[in-house]
Formats: C-alpha cells, sequence, structure tokens
C-alpha cells in the first residue's frame, strides 16, 4: 500500500474519532469545562484574556461558559452582557446596554466546529434582577433569550418552535449580539434567591427542544451551584419537573466549608460529592444528570478551596468513583493559563495519566502571581485575594468570590487553560506528560488501535479510496 494512501487512511481516522470526542459528552467522566469572560486573572501580555477563538485549540478543553449575561430585561427591552477587557471590541446597540459583539460570534461558530460546547452563564455577582415578578413574564424572558442567542430565525420565538404564550405563536423581535451564531444553551449561575425561575427553565427547555431546523444540534441547561446541600439560590432550577432538566451542575467546591479542600483520604471529611450524587441519582427529575466538581484554577481565583494538582488528584480520583461523575469544572480560563501545568494536570487526573509530583521537601507549590491589569473591567464578584509570589515562574492573580460558608456567595470567574495547553509549544517537562495523556486515551479508542495494523499491512484501507 502507498505512502499516500496509509497517510490518508491515518487521517481518516482521526476525522472520524474528532467527531466523537470533544464537547459536553454526558456520557463521559473526562469531561473539561471552564468559564471565559471574565478575565479573572488580570495578567498581561499573554496572560491577559484572549479572545475566545485562541482557547479552542486547546485539546484539554472540552466546554467553555461564556460568563455573564448580567440582566435580562434591560434599557430598550434587551438583555445585557459583560466579559471585561473582550467587551472593549463590541459596540452597543442603540437604546440599550446590549453590546454587539461580532468577534465573539465568530469565534462561537469556529469553537463549534472544533466540537467545543459553547454556553452562556445567566447571573453572576452582578445579576440583580432577582427573577421574574410572574410564570407569564419567566416566559417572555426564556423567548427573548431564545431568539437574540438561539435558531436565527427571522422568527417568533414561538410561531418557529410551534408553541407560545397561552399556545400561541408571540413575535419577538431582538437584537443579535453574537449574529448568526447559535449558543449551545444556557447556564444558571445566581449569587442569590431568585422567583419564578423554574418557568424560565421550562420555557427554554421547550423551546429548545421544538427547534426542528436543527434537529441534530443538542441543547443543554445546565447550572453552577455552589457545594452545601440544598443550594439555595439554584434550588428551584434544580427541583423543578421534568419539563426542564438540567442536564449537568458545575458544583462548586470552593469558598465553602464542603470545598475539595476539606476532603481527608480515607474519611473524605466535610467534602460531600456523594450528596451531590445521591441527589443526581435519586431527586432529579433527569435520571443522567452529570455532577461536575468545580475547582479554583489558581490560587487568586476563590478565596478557599485552591489546590495543587498533586493535592487535588486523589479529589478528583475519589470522585470519579460515584456514577454521576462527569468531570472537571474551572473558574476560571484566564486563571488557568496563569497556572502552568495547572489544566493539563487536571485532564491528566481525569484519564488517570498525570505525572505530576507534589513540591520537593522544603518547596512550596504556589503559583507565582501575574501583573494585575487595573484596566480590566467586569462583573467577576467583588473580593480579591491576593498569593504569595514564587520567583519561579509568572503566574496569575485573579479576583475571586469573597470566601464565606453561606450558600449566597456563588462563583464569577471564567475557566481557563495552562500555558502548556494552549496553542503555544508545550512547556519543559509537559511534552511527556502530553504523550503520555495521548497513549491513555488511545487505549480507550479501539479505532486507533486498529491503526497499527493498517500502517503495516498492504491491506485497503475501506473508508479512503484514492
Amino acid at each position: 500500500m502507498s505512502f499516500l494512501r496509509r497517510s490518508l487512511g491515518l487521517f481518516g481516522a482521526f476525522a472520524a474519532l474528532q467527531g466523537v470526542y470533544g464537547g459536553l459528552d454526558l456520557t463521559s467522566n473526562s469531561t473539561v469545562t471552564v468559564y471565559w469572560g471574565q478575565n479573572s486573572f488580570r495578567g498581561t501580555g499573554t496572560l491577559a484574556q484572549q479572545r475566545l477563538g485562541y482557547y479552542c485549540d486547546d485539546p484539554n478543553i472540552d466546554v467553555i461558559i461564556l460568563a455573564f449575561l448580567m440582566t435580562i430585561n434591560g434599557p430598550g427591552g434587551a438583555p445585557e452582557i459583560d466579559f471585561a477587557t473582550s467587551s472593549e471590541k463590541c459596540a452597543t446597540f442603540a437604546g440599550t446596554n446590549l453590546k454587539n459583539c461580532p468577534e465573539i460570534g465568530t469565534d462561537i461558530t469556529t469553537c463549534q466546529s472544533k466540537n467545543k460546547t459553547i454556553l452562556l452563564s445567566i447571573g453572576g455577582a452582578t445579576y440583580t434582577e432577582g427573577g421574574f415578578t410572574s410564570q407569564a413574564a419567566a416566559e417572555s424572558g426564556a423567548d427573548l433569550l431564545w431568539a437574540t442567542f438561539g435558531p436565527p430565525a427571522t422568527t417568533t420565538a414561538g410561531r418557529t418552535s410551534g408553541i407560545g404564550s397561552g399556545g400561541r405563536g408571540q413575535a419577538v423581535q431582538a437584537l443579535r449580539p453574537f449574529g448568526t451564531a447559535v449558543l449551545d444553551g444556557f447556564d444558571f449561575d445566581f449569587e442569590a434567591a431568585v422567583t419564578n425561575m423554574a418557568p424560565f427553565a421550562k420555557r427554554l427547555r421547550a423551546l429548545a427542544d421544538a427547534d426542528t431546523v436543527n434537529s441534530q444540534r443538542k441543547y443543554f441547561l445546565t447550572a453552577a451551584p455552589q457545594c452545601p446541600f440544598p443550594d439555595a439560590a439554584d434550588r428551584d432550577i434544580l427541583n423543578t419537573d421534568a419539563s426542564a432538566t438540567i442536564d449537568a451542575v458545575w458544583v462548586q467546591f470552593y469558598n465553602n466549608y464542603c470545598g475539595v479542600n476539606s476532603y481527608i483520604p480515607g474519611s473524605v471529611g466535610n467534602f460531600n460529592f456523594e450528596t451531590w450524587d445521591k441527589w443526581a441519582l435519586t431527586e432529579s427529575k433527569n435520571p443522567d444528570v452529570k455532577v461536575y466538581l468545580g475547582v479554583p484554577a489558581n490560587t487568586g481565583a476563590a478565596g478557599t478551596g485552591y489546590l495543587p494538582i498533586s493535592s487535588l488528584t486523589p479529589v478528583i480520583q475519589y470522585s470519579k468513583k460515584f456514577e454521576s461523575f462527569g468531570g472537571v469544572m474551572m473558574w476560571d480560563v484566564s486563571q488557568a493559563y496563569g497556572n502552568q501545568g495547572f489544566l493539563s494536570g487536571i485532564k491528566g487526573a481525569l484519564r488517570g495519566t498525570s505525572t505530576v509530583q507534589g513540591p520537593k521537601q522544603g518547596e512550596e507549590e504556589i503559583p507565582v502571581l501575574g501583573v494585575e491589569d487595573s484596566s480590566a473591567s467586569g462583573s467577576a464578584r467583588p473580593a480579591e485575594t491576593t498569593s504569595t509570589p514564587v520567583q519561579t515562574q509568572p503566574e496569575a492573580q485573579t479576583q475571586q468570590p469573597s470566601a464565606s460558608p453561606s450558600v449566597t456567595q456563588q462563583q464569577d470567574t471564567t475557566s481557563g487553560t495552562d500555558a502548556t495547553a494552549s496553542p503555544v509549544a508545550p512547556q519543559a517537562g509537559e511534552l511527556q506528560e502530553n504523550q503520555d495523556e495521548w497513549a491513555d486515551q488511545s487505549a480507550d479508542l479501539p479505532l486507533l488501535n486498529l491503526l497499527p495494523s493498517f500502517m503495516e499491512s498492504d491491506a485497503d484501507l475501506p473508508w479512503i479510496e484514492i
């Protein structure tokens, strides 16, 4: 068999796999999710928050959640979104506070073509609407968001979906900040009690299910509760009826007594992943809901709860034993990229290939802080923390949520990846780790295991014709 045929066969195998792996796969337990948009690391240069598309070249990232949509019914009847420094490239629609961000729209489409799932998070630290005054108002709010971020039919949300308030289609004329790009779903990240969110979620689910134009597209509804159970802010959304089931929960296991830092090997301690697994299996209206381990991606990403990879790996291994475990969520991507080795270490721990070692005796494993960018704006949480710098590697400081044992504090940062996992060349010591990760991954991919035999033989590859 010619070299060309062998090469094309290899390419075909990888192309086939690309459509199978990646994105929010609810059958996987090794998904990595990051929040993007708040630039919480506040780094400069290459450590500053990059455009969305930059992170979609990172093979360690599967899901990116845009943070945040802070107001549903803003001035001019339009929502409000804020992505910190990335919003500076956006104009504002006249008569509203809604940003027009065509670059982000382009990146959403590009990321989706690379099998990344892109969600929009509703809430954050600056969300103050408190929900809706009535069920009808909640349904109208859902119609507005669907027309703004869903399929771009010139449409009416009701007529397009075949449903409407009172059974009648209702015209919704909406401005579209991302142009024709279509989000893969919505995330609920509320830090205080909200009202009528169950009918809001139900309406979004109904609109998504009724989208016959994009019948091959899977839409998701997710939530980001804090680890104290039950979560006060998201309780209604998590426990609504089956018509508005949540697909995934990114539980914030930090800034609370039940965080990952409370895990004690052999006795667990106050770490309560088991409680959330029980909710998923016995209380959730979605029997297939996945629970994700939400962690800070750097020392400055949260008030409490950050663990280096060497300490976090045992927590991941413990959590993977539970049926509902789906992977790890990080706040946020700017923090992760400022924390060298963290993102790839997370992916390695999920695959069981992490080679990260703890600090040597006398050494302290702490990321180095980056330079705070005073020009960075956004709706990140108001409290900030500063870590002790180590002089061997540039790390990042981030604006973090304030530490509190209450259930009223919620995450407000974006998830990110480390510099070695970025499109930039790997740092020293990381190449072998990445190779180990790929070797481990290939063990689970039957198609890849067939490639060597094809390459060594003259047999024709059935999926390529020359």
